[in-house]
């Protein structure tokens, strides 16, 4: 790949991540309309719950075919269906009146919010040079944070001022605004505005994808990605509050101010994050082994830790569990430098999928256990109940750390007999 100008690379860059900033916002938004939208749809807190986990479950299902679009049509096409397909769902939840009609608008809102990440994710591979890909797919996730805190706080003032349609109504118009720099600007190579795969039957598309999850790199990464970031999706997504708040007996203000701490980590971690795996790109998977350390072991000392846990202590282990975040992007590394070109968008979608089943999971799990050991399967929780669905994330974490143990040999012994075969003494340890 022949380097593109900086300035040109960055002004790509900047109208991609742009709409996966606005993706964010707007999977986010809901979460600060919760009470407005039990009140409007005249809904119960399970049926405000399903918006959440059927929004979820659209976004994982559709990265892998996702990414089967953008190897076939390009970073720029998809990105722009992606767009347009949020501004229309956003319109569509400002308008709706029932609960059914704002159910749909929130898959569609879920599908179009599917189709950003893993184009820009591409534009970067194909915009920078190897060096620098690392720091900048770091980069892009912390400018996708963003689009939560705009949600937190923008997004409640104009709910509370502008009122319901208005506010997902400008959500909304934000789209057709960030089309007129996607439209003059972004290219999906330095030397092609718009990159077009070969076309493929079903059955080359099964094959394409079985290319890529047989490289054990993609297996690597998938791995990697399903246990570095659930913890805190979780926390963010759905029991974070109530966990502090009934389980550790804090404050709203203060539960939210933790939670407030996921952002912050992504922000912090993740440019620290991107230069090491730029300058120690052989020890990838120990970097993540090490992050998901930190994690355990912090939420390991919240759970062992007689009567509730210090607010410190909660602070230091979203931080930590917020790192994972970061950590995750080490994953999609591992992908894009075990695959060729014409399958990254595919290994990429693969690997995107593992963090939200294994948040997904967990999510279900923590419910089920808190009604098991909760007495008269009330809904008033019990210290003891959170503690005993928080650790249900062990084995969860064991599964993927028992499973980036076995790639990881699986990989290194592939470059052991490389390294034989071309007569290369120097060995090194790979991943």
């Amino acid at each position: 790949m022949n380097p593109a100008p900086a300035s040109r690379a960055w002004l790509v860059w900047g109208a991609g991540v742009a709409v996966y900033l606005l993706a964010v916002f707007n999977r986010s938004s809901l979460a600060v309309a919760g009470l407005i939208a039990t009140d409007r749809f005249h809904i119960s807190a399970g049926q405000l719950a399903t918006f959440a986990m059927l929004q979820l479950l659209v976004y994982a299902g559709m990265q892998i075919p996702v990414g089967l679009m953008v190897d076939r049509f390009g970073s720029r096409t998809v990105l722009i269906g992606g767009l347009l397909v949020m501004s229309a769902a956003q319109t569509g939840f400002a308008l709706a009146t029932t609960y059914p009609e704002a159910l749909v608008a929130r898959v569609f809102v879920g599908m179009g919010d599917a189709m950003t990440f893993i184009c820009v994710l591409r534009l970067v591979s194909a915009w920078f040079p190897l060096r620098r890909i690392p720091l900048v797919t770091q980069l892009t996730g912390n400018v996708g944070q963003l689009g939560a805190l705009f949600a937190a706080v923008p997004m409640t003032w104009a709910l509370s001022h502008l009122g319901w349609h208005a506010a997902y109504l400008i959500a909304a118009g934000a789209g057709p605004v960030l089309l007129v720099p996607l439209l003059l600007f972004l290219r999906d190579t330095p030397g092609s505005r718009n990159h077009r795969g070969t076309a493929l039957s079903l059955p080359d598309l099964g094959r394409n994808l079985r290319a890529a999850w047989d490289q054990p790199g993609t297996r690597l990464g998938f791995w990697v990605h399903f246990t570095t970031p659930f913890s805190a999706t979780v926390l963010a997504l759905l029991w974070g509050y109530p966990f502090f708040v009934e389980g550790e007996h804090l404050s709203d203000g203060a539960a939210g101010s933790l939670l407030s701490l996921i952002v912050v980590a992504n922000i912090v971690a993740g440019p620290v994050l991107g230069w090491l795996v730029g300058r120690h790109p052989w020890h990838r998977s120990s970097l993540a082994l090490c992050i998901v350390a930190a994690i355990v072991a912090s939420w390991t000392v919240v759970l062992l830790w007689p009567g509730h846990a210090p607010y410190w202590l909660l602070a230091i282990t979203v931080f930590v569990a917020g790192c994972g975040g970061p950590g995750s992007m080490i994953g999609f590394d591992v992908g894009r430098t075990s695959n060729p070109g014409h399958r990254l968008a595919s290994a990429s979608g693969i690997i995107n999928v593992a963090g939200f089943v294994a948040a997904l999971i967990t999510i279900v799990a923590v419910g089920f256990i808190l009604d098991w050991r909760t007495p008269g399967g009330g809904t008033t929780y019990t210290d003891s109940a959170f503690h005993w669905a928080m650790s249900f994330q062990y084995l969860v974490w064991g599964l993927g750390t028992v499973m980036i143990l076995r790639q990881r040999r699986v990989i290194r012994a592939q470059v052991k007999r490389a390294a034989v075969d071309s007569g290369d003494s120097m060995v090194r340890a790979a991943i």
